[in-house]
């Protein structure tokens, strides 16, 4: 099982900073990864849906066509701004 990691206004959303989840076949990227979330949480859905969110697997940042397997920490990361 992957471990996802959410941070901010994501873990808000998601109701939690973390989980474990079952990637199985179908789940071969993080887009694919995000679709399933979307799918089956409607709050972490429109969160996720923002353009401006990044993916980190393994701790390395990554684009949302990267590769992910059971093994891999997948973290994603709200917009930031400041100023």
């Amino acid at each position: 099982m992957a471990r996802i990691l959410f941070f901010g206004k994501l873990a808000d959303a998601a109701g939690g900073r973390s989980r474990d989840w079952p990637l199985g076949e179908a789940t071969k990227t993080i887009d694919d990864l995000v679709s399933a979330l979307c799918a089956k949480e409607d709050a972490l859905a429109s969160a996720l849906g923002e353009k401006s969110v990044r993916f980190i697997i393994n701790e390395m940042i990554a684009p949302r066509d990267a590769a992910i397997s059971d093994e891999d920490e997948i973290a994603f990361l709200p917009p930031v701004s400041g100023g």
